[in-house]
């Protein structure tokens, strides 16, 4: 897609911004997303911001899905964790024929979501069968198809191997009228993700809605997008959302600073020396973290669009940023909600929720401490 085209796509986020932000309330208080921003979210095409071309999709470059994430998780987390998910979530259109992707995407309102992997299906005659319950299903109250990533066994039950020899993993995809949603998602942050558990029962799984995701071999669609893979793409793009929260955390505790007193205090904080000196600090530290973050997916994609290849040096280092600035965020967050002292506590004000929001991103498996050591890991083995 054209680059200016795709930086629409920015725009529009910005523009549904302040909508998103008078529901973040609702969203809260219901744990789901609202109609109207849903709504809005499927109007302006964001679900299908990484959703091929030949699909009518935007097939937008990875810095633009980021910065369109940014900008929706300025005004509320949650919608911009759903977004992220469903959003990354439709990148699986490039393993599946067309007439499958066309099934589920073009069908309105044609928004995918799964959850964590976990559990077998079972080979049968043009297919497969599975009974389970998945975790971590984070936008699946608005989706219209579900998915997950299961490993393959035999009518007898022992596992299919691949030609490695390692276990063949799939992804299954199915309506969500096919499954029960247990609604489990009692969270600290990111209440409004809906991030419940869904289960099925003795499910035939025709083979055509199954797909060897993130396994190069297997794409249809053969454009650098689709060459990153879902699992980085979540990265940056979660990475992104913290980012957003960070900002709008930080914003929030400027405004503030401008016009408050503290108690017993003779002058406004803004002429206070150690909030000037704890402003600017954060600020720095959240600047940083995003031209890093950035700069990664910059380099990864320039040299993605050259040679066509995700190495394994790109995805470490879009791990590594990805990490980083997810930890640095959430020490912007701390830092905001510090300066903004009890005013921080009251659910009124715009701090409680983005202090909780934060910290269950950091809780997330892309916030991992372990993805250091699998940076380190590599560094010292010389890749």
């Amino acid at each position: 897609m054209n680059r200016s085209r795709a930086f629409d796509l920015v725009e529009r986020a910005r523009a549904i911004a302040p909508l998103i932000a008078r529901e973040a309330d609702e969203i809260e208080r219901t744990r789901r997303l609202t109609p109207a921003v849903v709504a809005a979210l499927i109007e302006n095409g964001l679900y299908r911001a990484l959703l091929p071309q030949s699909l009518g999709g935007s097939e937008a470059p990875i810095d633009i899905f980021m910065q369109m994430l940014e900008e929706i998780a300025t005004a509320d987390a949650s919608t911009a964790w759903c977004l992220g998910q469903c959003g990354v979530c439709a990148m699986i259109a490039a393993w599946l024929d067309h007439d499958t992707a066309q099934e589920i995407f073009n069908t309105p309102p044609g928004i995918l979501a799964w959850g964590a992997i976990g559990h077998a299906a079972r080979i049968v005659d043009g297919g497969y069968r599975v009974t389970a319950r998945w975790d971590f299903a984070s936008g699946s109250r608005q989706a219209s198809w579900l998915g997950a990533h299961v490993r393959i066994v035999n009518a007898d039950g022992t596992p299919r191997k691949n030609a490695d020899s390692s276990p063949e993993v799939r992804t299954i995809l199915f309506p969500v009228a096919s499954a029960v949603l247990h609604d489990v998602w009692q969270a600290i942050g990111l209440a409004g993700t809906g991030t419940d558990s869904y289960e099925v029962t003795d499910l035939f799984i025709p083979e055509r809605f199954t797909a060897f995701r993130d396994v190069p071999s297997a794409l249809r669609e053969k454009r650098p997008l689709y060459r990153i893979g879902t699992g980085s793409t979540f990265s940056l793009g979660f990475a992104a959302v913290s980012l957003g929260v960070a900002r709008a955390t930080l914003d929030a505790a400027i405004a503030l600073a401008r016009g408050k007193h503290q108690s017993l205090a003779v002058s406004a904080m803004r002429d206070n020396g150690a909030v000037q000196g704890l402003i600017g600090r954060t600020e720095g530290d959240l600047r940083a973290a995003r031209a890093y973050l950035y700069a990664t997916a910059h380099a990864m994609w320039r040299d993605l669009s050259a040679t066509g290849e995700f190495s394994p040096t790109h995805r470490s280092a879009v791990r590594l940023a990805a990490t980083w600035t997810i930890h640095q965020s959430a020490k912007v967050v701390d830092a905001a909600y510090h300066v903004a002292g009890a005013t921080a506590v009251f659910r009124s004000n715009p701090f409680e929720r983005r202090f909780r929001d934060m910290h269950a991103i950091a809780q997330q498996i892309q916030a991992r401490d372990t993805h250091y050591e699998d940076v380190g890991k590599a560094i010292l083995a010389g890749h």
